[in-house]
């Protein structure tokens, strides 16, 4: 019986027979681990705010950190002048849009406004609900008020990682008065914790990775948004918002801008679509036949149209072949 109990018994590793479910993708999700060894080996961190499936992919592609879906998304995509109307749900559909397209940088979603104020409980189940149906790793928060403070602790309790937001707290508008920069004095730094001349101590000092966004280059690493470095929008809109410390790594909007314009004259002139960009064609048999049932249900002027389109698109194609050739 010994030997039986021996013989039946696995030596091969247990992870090899078992390991849960397998990720159907080679690539590996950034973890907060890999940014602690980052963070410990003074290697600066990279994130970027985007907010749909396109600007994840590129974020995935150029092998970001970080890639914050930030309420900022209210201003950015929605068009409104602050961030305080995007709703969670709305919040949710861009969460879970990025979470298809970036499959490596850790993802982490903002809170948004009105959805974790009012107490611990509320903001618990709010972090929750960004995880489970939005696909984050983790959210974000603003302020560092004590009742804040209390709400990220049982928000990490309940398992969930938050990354706070000090400094120029958009949802918290209606008190700093506006869109207006925080530390610009020592009490205001003290609060803050964010003067750009103070900022090399506590990065220093906190046990804990620290992200800039306009507070200068001693933090642990630097954000901006997806559409303000590449120059997406040159609209009057997007100028009166678009923040002094940001660097536009590309002028994208000229590009879209020029694009569709040459799009519409395109259109207009009748120069598109031409022949190369109509590939699907109708044999003259299926033509013939198709002008014949359209005659015989009554409607002549239809069955004479599509006879005539269709030696139209002959013609153009024996163009087109025509200059081909020559």
């Amino acid at each position: 019986m010994r030997r039986i109990r021996i013989r039946c018994m696995s030596n091969v590793p247990e992870n090899t027979v078992y390991s849960g479910p397998t990720s159907q993708s080679s690539t590996k999700r950034v973890t907060l681990s890999q940014l602690r060894q980052k963070h410990r080996a003074s290697q600066p961190i990279t994130m970027v705010t985007a907010y749909d499936y396109p600007a994840a992919v590129h974020l995935d592609t150029a092998g970001v950190d970080i890639c914050l879906v930030g309420d900022s998304a209210a201003m950015v995509v929605h068009g409104h002048d602050t961030t305080l109307p995007i709703t969670l749900e709305e919040m949710l559909v861009h969460c879970r849009a990025v979470a298809r397209g970036a499959k490596t940088p850790l993802l982490v979603g903002d809170l948004a406004f009105g959805t974790y104020e009012s107490s611990s409980n509320q903001a618990v189940d709010t972090a929750v609900r960004m995880l489970k149906e939005g696909g984050m790793d983790a959210i974000k928060l603003e302020g560092g008020s004590p009742s804040r403070i209390v709400a990220a602790k049982a928000i990490v309790e309940a398992g969930i990682a938050v990354m706070g937001h000090v400094g120029l707290t958009p949802q918290a508008i209606s008190v700093l008065g506006g869109f207006r920069p925080q530390g610009k004095n020592v009490a205001s730094a003290v609060k803050s914790v964010c003067l750009h001349r103070l900022r090399l101590q506590p990065t220093a000092t906190l046990q804990i990775p620290t992200i800039g966004i306009g507070a200068g280059p001693f933090c642990s690493g630097q954000v901006l948004v997806y559409h303000d470095l590449l120059g997406m929008l040159q609209h009057p809109h997007h100028a009166k918002v678009t923040p002094k410390f940001c660097k536009q790594y590309a002028r994208v909007g000229d590009v879209i801008n020029k694009a569709l314009l040459e799009y519409k004259e395109d259109v207009i002139n009748g120069s598109f679509p031409d022949a190369h960009h109509s590939p699907y064609k109708i044999s003259k048999t299926d033509a013939d036949v198709f002008s014949t049932e359209l005659q015989r249900l009554g409607l002549d002027k239809a069955a004479s149209a599509a006879s005539e389109a269709v030696q139209k698109m002959d013609t153009t194609k024996s163009t087109s072949e025509g200059k081909q050739t020559k």
